[in-house]
């Protein structure tokens, strides 16, 4: 049993890391985190959210077109529904903790790009999560075949955390740049997508820095035991 990581997040973590690199498993093993804070966070009222979210936007596309389909997920989820980041509270663990994401709307670009993904993929789009420095990304392919020379990219990236803002490559990076002082020189290693493992350490990481920065020792100490979880169910493949 955990130290301090309450059980009912440390144990439906654990339920989910044989399935993890599912997007079902990353999602509810996301949700389970909320659980140290949230015990009694229900996970499936949660998905049936996220189904609800992609049929209101399937009745409203009427095209296999990727376009289409962006531009209608895009009208639910950021213009209708107003997900979008919170700039106003931004270190606030709530805006880790997808219940309290789902219900107010709010969060950090890592777990706005999770429910994202949740949601495109149930209408036929597929998403990966970009791991680059100092803010998550989300990428959507475009149906441009990988490897063939166009003007157009096989992925279009989007900032969920500024309302579904869709940029190029060189806008991500000069982005980067600018939020983390970084010098740009190499996009590729800035775009690169993040594995379901990389995802959740990141989310774990940043409650660790949260409740380092305000003194929460035993909330730390209980995503450690998480982050120790994903790294040892990792090394056991």
């Amino acid at each position: 049993m955990p130290a301090y990581c309450r059980a009912a997040a440390h144990n439906a973590f654990a339920l989910e890391m044989p399935r993890v690199d599912s997007t079902a498993g990353l999602f509810r093993a996301a949700f389970a985190i909320s659980r140290h804070e949230h015990p009694d966070a229900d996970v499936k009222q949660a998905e049936a959210t996220l189904a609800e979210l992609a049929d209101t936007v399937s009745r409203r596309v009427h095209s296999p077109n990727v376009d289409a389909k962006l531009a209608h997920l895009h009208d639910v989820l950021f213009d209708v529904v107003g997900f979008v980041g919170n700039v106003d509270d931004y270190y606030n663990p709530a805006n880790s903790y997808l219940p309290e994401v789902l219900r107010t709307h709010r969060g950090l670009p890592i777990t706005l790009v999770l429910i994202y993904k949740c949601v495109a993929e149930r209408i036929g789009l597929e998403v990966r999560g970009i791991n680059s420095p100092g803010h998550f990304l989300a990428a959507v392919r475009s149906g441009q075949p990988e490897g063939v020379t166009t003007t157009q990219s096989a992925w279009m990236y989007i900032d969920p955390f500024y309302g579904g803002q869709v940029l190029y490559r060189d806008d991500v990076c000069r982005r980067i740049a600018a939020t983390t002082g970084r010098e740009f020189f190499d996009p590729s290693l800035w775009l690169e997508p993040a594995s379901h493992r990389q995802w959740l350490s990141r989310m774990l990481n940043n409650l660790q820095a949260t409740f380092a920065q305000t003194g929460r020792e035993r909330d730390l100490y209980a995503m450690l035991e998480l982050n120790e979880l994903l790294t040892h169910s990792g090394e056991r493949l």
